[in-house]
């Protein structure tokens, strides 16, 4: 499978898989979901198989990635691909939409981003992605916020939700603070969201319970993914890493969290295997 940075420069998209929590985050319905982007390279052979089996796994939910205005989603219009997703008993209540930020650019790519996760019922449209080029300096990142915004102006017109997803790159201290903290301070909360991805977050040198804590309300959307034990550089299944989900899923219902997405970006054992197991897992922690 090739590694997310290259499936970014391809796509212009980011990933993660997805466990839908409603009002109630104890409640006893729980719906499962999972980010395609973990069955890549799969997926793209056998789209009806694929989604036929990730939910004989247990899931009932899918996070979208990976859309371009060429290929759409995997060569299906998004009408066609909803179709595909119902027949498997599926819904896609969020996607992540790779957005060009470059200074001059329109944001032309956001406005049929928007058009296309609302014709798809999709709550939120994630931007999962910022190249290096653009985030050398903290300027930088309060020039990203202030984009990140009309971002989120464009997407309140066709009632959406914009977010933003981080990686651990946002967590590199510069002039006394770091690119998340000016992203966070800087964006409208109204207009952007924020996903934390608790992997990158933990990769990066941050601690999730005390920037959940920090800014309570401003992280309805959560990657969930396990940190290899051996290799802190590679994901593993839910509840077989080092990371401690039962601190962090505690604190769901005052952080007000709405959707938990689970991804698994390296997979050493059978993928279908893979997704069941973070699934049972998903399940025990929402019931602790």
């Amino acid at each position: 499978m090739s590694s997310r940075r290259t499936f970014i420069k391809q796509s212009g998209v980011l990933s993660a898989g997805l466990l839908y929590l409603p009002e109630s985050v104890f409640s006893k319905q729980k719906k499962i979901g999972l980010q395609l982007y973990t069955l890549r390279g799969i997926i793209e052979k056998d789209v009806v198989g694929t989604l036929k089996k990730i939910a004989e796994c247990g899931y009932n939910l899918v996070e979208t990635n990976g859309y371009t205005a060429e290929k759409k989603f995997m060569n299906y219009e998004p009408k066609d691909f909803n179709r595909l997703l119902k027949d498997a008993n599926l819904s896609s209540p969020s996607g992540l939409y790779g957005i060009d930020l470059s200074k001059g650019k329109s944001l032309d790519d956001c406005r049929l981003y928007a058009d296309v996760a609302a014709s798809m019922g999709q709550h939120y449209m994630v931007m999962p992605w910022l190249f290096e080029e653009w985030r050398k300096s903290a300027e930088d990142y309060k020039w990203i916020a202030q984009r990140l915004n009309e971002c989120g102006e464009i997407c309140r017109k066709v009632n959406v939700q914009f977010a933003y997803h981080n990686h651990d790159f946002e967590f590199i201290e510069m002039d006394g603070t770091n690119g998340m903290e000016i992203l966070l301070k800087e964006t409208d909360h109204s207009l952007v969201a924020m996903e934390l991805d608790i992997f990158w977050a933990v990769h990066g040198g941050a601690d999730p319970v005390a920037l959940l804590k920090k800014y309570p309300g401003h992280f309805p959307l959560w990657h969930i993914k396990d940190m290899d034990k051996q290799n802190r550089n590679r994901t593993t299944e839910v509840g077989n890493g080092s990371i401690h989900f039962e601190e962090i899923f505690a604190l769901a219902k005052s952080v007000k969290l709405k959707y938990a997405f689970v991804e698994q970006e390296s997979i050493s054992i059978d993928p279908f295997v893979s997704i069941r197991n973070s699934a049972v897992a998903l399940k025990k922690l929402l019931r602790s």
